[in-house]
């Protein structure tokens, strides 16, 4: 079931609930460039092999780092195969939410 929240269509509630709960972070200053979905380009020996899609990327300014969310209500093979392709190529850690 989607959820929309300023006019943007989330694919799941718990999603647009951490969305609304990180954009009021932004606000109050305690994370900066807060993204939607941003692309991650998984590519193997120059081979392109997929896009993975996080659900949100931004800097904690506490932490003084760039934070990347994925977050799942029930977690899958496939989405725990896209995290590690990601953490693995683009040496982030990419928190479960």
């Amino acid at each position: 079931m989607t959820t929309t929240l300023d006019n943007i269509r989330f694919p799941s509630k718990r999603e647009a609930e951490r969305y609304a709960l990180l954009k009021l972070r932004e606000r109050i200053g305690e994370i900066a460039n807060l993204e939607l979905q941003p692309l991650y380009k998984v590519v193997v020996d120059g081979e392109h092999i997929c896009d993975v899609r996080m659900d949100f990327r931004y800097i904690d300014r506490a932490r003084n780092c760039v934070v990347v969310e994925d977050a799942k209500g029930r977690d899958n093979p496939l989405s725990r195969l896209k995290r590690k392709l990601v953490e693995a190529i683009y040496k982030v850690k990419v928190e479960l939410t």
